[in-house]
């Protein structure tokens, strides 16, 4: 994606959030500008400086900061306290923090979206609008069209690799591979839980892609953001992100943010924000 260039960030800074995790943020852009959170996706992601491309640094304050357990924010694939709702009470604290009255824009992606809408939903009076993209709603019809080996989804657009992904199971695991997976993505074995890790973000980086090459594959060999970004997002995901299924188009909860005004767009890309 083309967008905009930013210099160096002007703060970096790590956050206790409570006694067991700790948050790394950054800001770039205008110091006094309007405040903009750049919701990274996952969960288990993490931010990087390409994502501020989307803001002009001469508009906004872009906030970037990483997720419980991703990206440089500690202890590194952490599942202690680590939920929705913690994620929610995150924003708020470095909010705070950042001595910010209300986000100008929550801003999202793919699972970010899903936090986006959830954090709104949880404190509509703190959010000004919002821009979400690749939407995901983390329903029970998601999470079975992603991973069915009977359903209409992956399994069929990307055979060969879908299958590598559930062979990595015992036959009998291979109809329920979210459950094999979590079991093996929490086991106290360090290897086994780097060896479900690789094969999980395999599939992950092969669905995500129609062409997905060697050199972009390569992500997989890092082990702090392949024990993260799998453990965390099986845990996530095995828990139903800890909402009720279907809670964030629920009318009330839409409710809550139909005054907020916003715009969505299936792609994971956008032109730069203007």
């Amino acid at each position: 994606m083309v967008g905009y260039e930013q210099s160096e960030p002007w703060d970096v800074g790590r956050l206790p959030v409570d006694d067991v995790h700790t948050l790394h943020y950054e800001q770039y852009g205008k110091r006094n500008g309007k405040p903009v959170i750049f919701l990274h996706g996952g969960p288990g992601g993490e931010t990087a400086p390409s994502n501020t491309a989307f803001f002009d640094p001469a508009v906004y304050r872009i906030v970037l900061f990483d997720q419980r357990g991703g990206g440089r924010s500690t202890p590194s694939a952490e599942l202690q306290n680590n939920t929705s709702h913690h994620l929610v009470a995150d924003i708020e604290t470095l909010r705070n923090h950042l001595q910010i009255s209300k986000w100008h824009l929550v801003f999202g992606g793919s699972w970010g979206s899903t936090l986006a809408l959830l954090y709104s939903q949880t404190h509509p009076d703190r959010v000004g609008s919002l821009i979400l993209r690749g939407i995901f709603l983390i329903t029970k019809a998601e999470m079975e069209w992603a991973f069915s080996p009977r359903g209409p989804g992956p399994s069929r657009i990307f055979p060969e690799a879908f299958d590598e992904f559930i062979e990595f199971l015992p036959s009998a695991e291979r109809n329920d591979p979210l459950t094999g997976y979590h079991k093996r993505l929490t086991s106290s074995d360090p290897g086994e839980r780097l060896s479900a890790a690789r094969a999980w973000n395999t599939w992950e980086l092969k669905q995500s892609n129609l062409i997905a090459t060697e050199e972009f594959l390569k992500k997989v060999d890092n082990d702090r953001w392949s024990l993260a970004h799998a453990r965390i997002e099986a845990h996530y995901f095995k828990h139903g992100a800890w909402l009720e299924d279907g809670q964030l188009i629920q009318k009330k909860n839409v409710d809550r943010i139909r005054h907020i005004p916003s715009a969505s767009t299936l792609d994971q890309t956008l032109p730069p924000l203007i």
